[in-house]
């Protein structure tokens, strides 16, 4: 699910706050392009938090929200989906039955059993 929100760029001595007002975020960065991956990264991080808790991300404003004279507004877009893949490694753990035979096997060659989970479930599951 791809979105392009609004923000607003504050000029500060040290570099530039961020706004997201739809969202009511705030982040900084020291130059516009810091800037601009922050609020990517601060509205990505939200968002999955949104969907994690069970709510609805909000859909982006259609208007530049107002702003003073010295400020700056751009739009920057984030795909939840993408950011999802690439940042959630929050785990879980899980319970899960193999033959005795396979579980002896596996630890007499020292097998870790949950990263080879892991890598055959990204094969099966995760297409680039």
């Amino acid at each position: 699910m791809i979105k392009a929100y609004p923000i607003v760029l504050t000029p500060t001595q040290t570099g530039y706050v961020v706004t997201v007002s739809d969202l009511d975020i705030n982040t900084q960065g020291k130059d516009i392009a810091e800037a601009i991956y922050m609020a990517r990264d601060a509205i990505g991080l939200w968002g999955i938090t949104e969907q994690d808790d069970g709510r609805k991300i909000p859909e982006p404003s259609s208007i530049e929200p107002e702003r003073q004279s010295n400020e700056l507004v751009t739009w920057v877009d984030i795909d939840f989906d993408k950011y999802r893949k690439a940042n959630d490694m929050t785990t879980m753990r899980i319970n899960v039955s193999v033959p005795k035979y396979l579980k002896v096997l596996g630890d007499e060659a020292g097998v870790n059993f949950s990263q080879e989970l892991q890598e055959r479930l990204k094969e099966k599951l995760i297409q680039n």
